[in-house]
């Protein structure tokens, strides 16, 4: 197996793992406003994601940006209430989708910094980070794009067979994943 196949895969399984459902909870609150006819902006939504963290998770690789983990991981459920709060009160205008925009660079960065740790990890003492953070990054962005596909089918029964409205179905999706969001944050070692 190449480096670029070793380290995509990692990234794939790391955001596929259901022990770090964080990031999986914010891709699917922040995609919960689109159904499967918008895939084209539901693409540029999660790779707008994808760019944020790989900003901030090259910055930590390359130790040029440490911030306390027990902060970053008190900020990832904040940034999942925050989206999903936005869902909730404003679910599908053109404004809260540009919002959405927002939260997924935005956010993203503050994602990133979750990833670094196990990242670097990962690493150890590969003599070039670059190839390994940028195969570790288009995995992210591949299972992220899977798990936003399994959400975008799972809805179809809500929305086509049982005939839920999109609005009502962002809402209670939002308002399940604020609450998980919620506890998160209460669990948090930051306190």
């Amino acid at each position: 197996m190449g480096q670029f196949e070793l380290y995509f895969r990692l990234g794939l399984n790391h955001i596929l793992d259901l022990a770090g459902f964080d990031h999986i909870l914010f891709v699917v609150v922040l995609c919960s406003l689109y159904s499967i006819s918008d895939w084209k902006r539901i693409i540029i939504l999660v790779t707008a994601f994808t760019i944020g963290h790989s900003v901030t998770l090259g910055l930590a690789t390359f130790q040029l940006l440490n911030i306390d983990s027990g902060l970053v991981e008190f900020l990832i459920p904040v940034t999942i209430c925050i989206t999903a709060a936005g869902n909730i009160l404003n679910p599908k205008s053109s404004k809260g989708i540009q919002v959405n925009y927002f939260f997924a660079i935005f956010f993203g960065l503050i994602h990133g910094l979750g990833f670094s740790n196990y990242l670097k990890a990962l690493l150890g003492n590969e003599v070039s980070l670059l190839n390994p953070l940028f195969a570790f990054n288009i995995g992210l962005e591949a299972g992220q794009l899977l798990i936003v596909l399994l959400f975008l089918l799972f809805s179809l029964i809500p929305l086509k067979i049982f005939k839920v409205n999109q609005k009502q179905w962002t809402i209670v999706v939002s308002a399940i994943i604020l609450g998980m969001a919620i506890m998160m944050m209460i669990d948090s070692k930051f306190w």
